[in-house]
């Protein structure tokens, strides 16, 4: 496989950087490479604000317990807030503001008109009941009601929450304001408003953007190798699509390590990780780890498990010719650098993955308009949306000879920009 045109490395960054400067650190970069106003890229180094709540909960025991939640709203210049929900304990505030920044990203290298927020509540899912799960939901969903609403900040599934909880947080926010509202959450179950294709959406978008990324640099998905890290609702749609679509995939993996076979994997036999946690390894017969994964000479990568899992420690042993990122923030700033040095295209998570937000997209149009799509009709649409963008971010690589991150931020923040300026700054 062809690579792109090594660029100049972005400004030097650790690995463990938090996710708020990553994201200022890249704005700066993009900012220097396509001279946007400062003064629009300094308001974009601010979420416009963070609520912080914290939020009892009476345990399955009779206890009370306190969780701290967040909710980051970055930028609303191009419409409301738009953003996932997680449950994890390792969320921090300034998680949040980083993630909502890429979520504006996203927003626009998509054309939505949404602007990016993002928020999660402190906790571990895994040790909660199902009733202890929804009274959390219900509860953080009062607290924070007075900044979400159809058309002020509309929340969507994410780590450690789905569409069970949209739904939850959807019934509790009806509830409050007296009506049934669908269009506050997106990402619920297709029976009280939800879209379908939703779910498999970041997949999807994830496979239709590898697909068109191997045919620009020659090499047709038929006759491409590719490693995917993750069985999740991305890793395993994408997978499937990218096996169906002709492509041997010989490698994919969960929590424990990857399956792997140099001749193509029987992707249809192995259970997603919502069917079966943790199914990929089980019996197994030749395992790898997820690391070794990451390092297989293979034409295309997808690292579509957990963030920051590509590395200055193991950049330069990454051999695939293409890396497509499926998870949000997999490639630290300095691994994203040194694969630069190296000529291996990456194409960014806020154009592979956006699958999910422009479904959500579509879901929030149904529920506005109160008509479902079918299933083929949300396929078409999303399909028809990413081969769009995907084409303006290629335009902007070969026009500008800049990376594919460096080229989508181009076209996200021009648009940003031209609406700041379009809108002007209230006194």
């Amino acid at each position: 496989m062809a690579t792109e045109t090594p660029q100049t490395r972005p400004h030097e960054a650790t690995d463990d950087e938090p996710a708020v400067e990553t994201a200022r650190r890249q704005l700066d970069h993009a900012a220097t490479l396509f001279d946007l106003d400062r003064d629009v890229v300094e308001r974009l180094k601010q979420p416009a604000k963070v609520t912080e709540v914290s939020v009892p909960v009476e345990m399955d025991d009779g206890t009370v317990e306190m969780f701290s939640g967040y909710r980051a709203q970055h930028d609303s210049v191009r419409g409301p807030y738009k953003g996932g929900l997680r449950y994890h304990p390792d969320v921090t505030r300034g998680e949040c503001i980083g993630l909502s920044m890429w979520m504006s990203w996203k927003c626009a290298v998509m054309n939505i008109p949404f602007g990016g927020a993002k928020g999660g509540v402190v906790v571990d899912p895994k040790r909660l009941s199902d009733d202890e799960t929804e009274r959390l939901t219900r509860r953080f969903t009062q607290e924070i009601r007075d900044v979400i609403g159809p058309n002020r900040d509309i929340p969507a599934p994410d780590m450690g929450t789905n569409a069970r909880t949209m739904a939850w947080m959807m019934d509790a926010y009806s509830m409050q304001v007296g009506e049934t509202t669908p269009g506050v959450v997106t990402g619920k179950p297709p029976v009280v408003g939800g879209s379908y294709g939703r779910e498999e959406a970041p997949g999807r978008s994830v496979a239709l953007v590898t697909r068109e990324t191997c045919e620009y640099y020659g090499t047709p998905l038929d006759e491409s190798t590719v490693a995917v890290q993750g069985f999740g609702s991305v890793g395993a749609n994408a997978a499937r699509l990218l096996d169906d679509w002709g492509a041997d995939v010989v490698a994919v993996s969960d929590v424990n390590g990857a399956l792997y076979d140099q001749d193509g994997l029987d992707i249809a036999a192995i259970p997603t990780h919502d069917d079966e946690p943790e199914a990929v390894t089980r019996n197994a017969d030749a395992a790898l780890s997820n690391e070794e994964l990451l390092e297989l000479d293979v034409d295309v990568l997808i690292p579509a498990a957990v963030g920051n899992v590509i590395t200055d420690a193991n950049a330069d042993d990454i051999r695939a010719g293409l890396v497509v990122e499926g998870a949000n923030g997999p490639t630290t700033t300095s691994a994203d650098g040194i694969l630069q040095e190296r000529g291996v295209p990456v194409v960014p998570d806020i154009l592979a993955n956006a699958g999910g937000v422009t479904v959500s997209y579509f879901e929030w149009l149904q529920d506005i308009n109160r008509r479902a799509w079918t299933l083929d009709r949300v396929n078409d649409e999303l399909e028809a949306e990413m081969q769009t963008a995907w084409e303006e971010v290629r335009t902007a690589v070969d026009d500008n000879d800049v990376s594919w991150r460096d080229a989508a931020y181009s076209v996200a923040l021009s648009r940003i920009a031209e609406a700041h300026d379009a809108r002007g700054l209230w006194p």
